[in-house]
């Protein structure tokens, strides 16, 4: 059976924050040096603990969660794109995170590890964004800490999302536990990304996965996936009900989202103040397909402050 850590003749080099420049050049975005990032772990619960990105030296105007099976570097063009200070942190089960105290994509569960980590680290942010199962998260903490949780961003997401809505999501997600090869677990990412760059998907796999001292790879996340029953957020809806914070939805338009005209009725029905941004070049994965735009409409939704 195969060990973790990385063999000392590894084929594929890694430097976490190595890699920024590449975000900053496939996007165009102005690079004049590595900017101020550090990983941080805070206590969540005794001998658990989540780890966060922290950008910026000020205290973090916005705080980020991934989608599941991501991490927190889903954000990273996103965040040079913005230039604030702000948190980006890895759910429970994902990342550089300990393993979840209940399943991975329990929400509530996730929501109060998140909660915690927040008011530790950026109690006074002033916008949480959440794509996908992060979104979800943002829901649930929106609705147990409200005074976390001065406006909200969901990233294509809403609690109408079922498994049959994301099931080339769950098929990826769901597909082998490991890799023989570097090479190997980048053509099943292209097979499942057919709109991203290789480079870009080289990038999120280097941030996203471990190589065994075999030399085999392993996505992060298998480490504590749950996918003991199907997918079932409907009951957020009532979170919905309750929210009073300013809200606003980032659909991608393109076949790949996972929200549809149903979903966005069904919101606007429950919560008439939400606002609703359709991005036309972007599939489920705004932050990946159009970084910039998500940036801007973050921007407007939640302006730093003067």
């Amino acid at each position: 059976m195969a060990t973790w850590g990385v063999p000392p003749d590894a084929a594929v080099p890694y430097d976490e924050m190595g890699l920024f420049h590449e975000n900053a050049a496939e996007f165009g975005l102005p690079y004049d040096g590595p900017p101020t990032v550090a990983r941080l772990a805070v206590e969540v619960a005794p001998g658990r603990r989540l780890s966060a990105l922290r950008w910026g030296e000020g205290p973090p105007e916005l705080v980020f969660l991934h989608g599941g099976a991501q991490n927190a570097h889903t954000w990273d063009t996103v965040a040079l794109a913005l230039g604030r200070p702000l948190l980006a942190i890895d759910l429970p089960g994902h990342g550089h995170s300990d393993g979840p105290a209940e399943g991975s994509t329990d929400t509530a569960s996730n929501a109060r590890d998140v909660a915690s980590a927040i008011e530790q680290l950026a109690p006074q942010a002033q916008g949480l964004i959440g794509m996908s199962l992060g979104g979800l998260t943002a829901l649930a903490v929106t609705d147990a800490r409200p005074d976390l949780v001065r406006s909200l961003v969901l990233v294509d997401i809403t609690p109408g999302v079922d498994e049959q809505k994301a099931s080339a999501i769950v098929a990826f997600v769901d597909g082998p536990e490991s890799f023989p090869d570097f090479d190997e677990l980048l053509a099943r990412t292209k097979q499942f990304n057919p709109t991203r760059s290789e480079a870009s998907l080289r990038r999120g796999i280097l941030h996203n996965a471990l190589q065994r001292s075999d030399g085999s790879w392993v996505w992060r996340y298998r480490r504590f996936l749950d996918r003991s029953g199907p997918m079932d957020s409907s009951a957020l809806w009532e979170a919905v009900d309750r929210i009073q914070a300013p809200v606003l939805l980032v659909r991608g338009m393109r076949p790949q989202s996972v929200v549809d005209d149903a979903d966005e009725a069904e919101l606007l029905r429950r919560l008439p103040t939400a606002q609703v941004a359709r991005v036309e070049e972007a599939g489920h994965s705004v932050q990946g397909d159009d970084p910039l735009e998500l940036a801007r409409l973050i921007d407007e939704f939640v302006p730093a402050p003067t």
